[in-house]
């Protein structure tokens, strides 16, 4: 993770080489396309001739290295690109090319998912997180409870070959909040799992301690905490409120942070999350609203006013090449949009989602979009670049299934509702 956040940095400084070469050269509209593409703020921008003065010193060093018979510096090596080592790999080198407009062909078939109710809470399941490894993932509710669940666990119970006990999908479960769970995430690399909620705080539970069923440290917000956000390298929690910016905290200080360029935003923020990078996130707001910031410097760098209509945008993700959005709302649609213009790129229609707060996500492959459908209790699936719905599947829930939430990993993903149960669907 912590390559991954120097190659964002990297490329963040290319850009504004780039941006600065093309000023240089009096390429003012190209300069100004570049930056709005990539999100380069002007104050990026490098001292005039910096990117040709790197350059030459790049080309000197590599006719000396071919001089020795070195070949290319280790961190350029093309081998080491092809074993995916190093900086040298490009972001984004598997992720699904979304630019591809009129995608001819058929659609791509979801392959068959088994399902399994696994568990139950006491009040409404609302959301719902795995690990980045995918070997956990957690599920919070009305409550007040947090679930935590082993995923082989589950897979020997479905398979039903797990010995008296083993196979107990449940780890444990913590108490420590006083109102409803809105949301939870996992630390990057430490075994943490936070978890936000309407008392106003976030708390960290230590899932490496067995017997823990308290949080270890708590940050108390002064709004309902509606969303929470681990940076990719662990250090920053980005926090979705009531109130209109997003609180940054330092997780070693517990200081807040609050972006001094809010860009007028006035509703509350239903989900926030980071790209893969942390070079960017993005709030879905209550009134409709989308906003991309920038991840260093917290200003809002791309506003999508009126993305989901006056309703409330419940959900937006980055895809892996951090060069798209998928959003959800209120107003029944999922929509794709790009980041660097703000353009609606798909839109993905089929699921009714009017009163309840939902997310879209994709599968691991980024191949399909899956959401619910809390009129016709079902999930529902769609070719990611065709748009073309795949499937609907029952929920199995006997209520509106009010979340999903698939693993990063693997082709196994979780709802949870109305009817207070977990699925796992595998």
């Amino acid at each position: 993770m912590d390559a991954a956040v120097q190659e964002a940095k990297l490329l963040r400084q290319v850009n504004a080489l780039i941006v600065a070469h093309l000023r240089d050269q009096n390429l003012t509209q190209a300069a100004t396309a570049v930056a709005a593409a990539t999100m380069t703020p002007k104050a990026d921008a490098s001292a005039p001739n910096h990117l040709l003065r790197l350059v030459a010193k790049g080309l000197a060093a590599e006719r000396e290295e071919e001089a020795r018979g070195g070949g290319y510096p280790a961190a350029f090596d093309p081998a080491a690109v092809a074993a995916g080592g190093g900086l040298a790999r490009p972001l984004g080198t598997n992720a699904v090319d979304f630019s591809v407009q009129n995608v001819r062909g058929p659609s791509k078939t979801f392959p068959k998912h088994e399902t399994r109710h696994i568990s139950d809470h006491k009040n409404v399941a609302r959301c719902a997180k795995f690990s980045p490894d995918g070997k956990y993932f957690a599920t919070g509710s009305g409550d007040t409870s947090i679930k935590f669940f082993e995923v082989s666990k589950i897979k020997q119970t479905m398979l039903g070959d797990s010995k008296e006990g083993s196979g107990r999908p449940v780890v444990r479960t913590f108490y420590d909040h006083v109102q409803p769970i809105n949301d939870l995430d996992f630390h990057p690399i430490s075994p943490i799992l936070i978890s936000g909620a309407k008392d106003n705080a976030i708390k960290f539970f230590d899932f490496s301690k067995t017997a823990a069923r308290k949080a270890f440290r708590v940050i108390q917000d002064t709004h309902n905490v509606r969303s929470v956000c681990f940076h990719p390298c662990g250090d920053y929690i980005l926090a979705g409120t009531d109130h209109p910016v997003a609180h940054l905290y330092d997780v070693n200080t517990f200081t807040c942070f609050l972006s001094a360029n809010p860009q007028d935003s006035s509703a509350a923020i239903n989900q926030v999350r980071y790209s893969g990078t942390g070079s960017m996130y993005v709030t879905a707001s209550k009134d409709g609203s989308l906003r991309i910031w920038d991840g260093v410097s917290a200003e809002c760098v791309r506003p999508i006013i009126g993305a989901h209509g006056s309703v409330e945008a419940t959900s937006a993700i980055f895809t892996k090449d951090e060069r798209y959005i998928l959003s959800s709302g209120k107003d029944s649609c999922i929509k794709l949009w790009e980041v660097g213009t703000g353009r609606l790129v798909k839109q993905y229609p089929g699921a009714v989602n009017t009163q309840f707060r939902c997310q879209a996500v994709f599968n691991e492959t980024e191949e399909f979009v899956l959401s619910t459908d809390e009129q016709n209790n079902e999930v529902v699936i769609w070719d990611a670049l065709t748009s073309e719905r795949v499937s609907r599947l029952p929920s199995g829930h006997t209520g509106a299934p009010r979340w999903l939430e698939h693993s990063p990993v693997e082709p196994v993903f979780v709802t949870c509702g109305n009817d207070r149960s977990v699925r796992f669907w595998k």
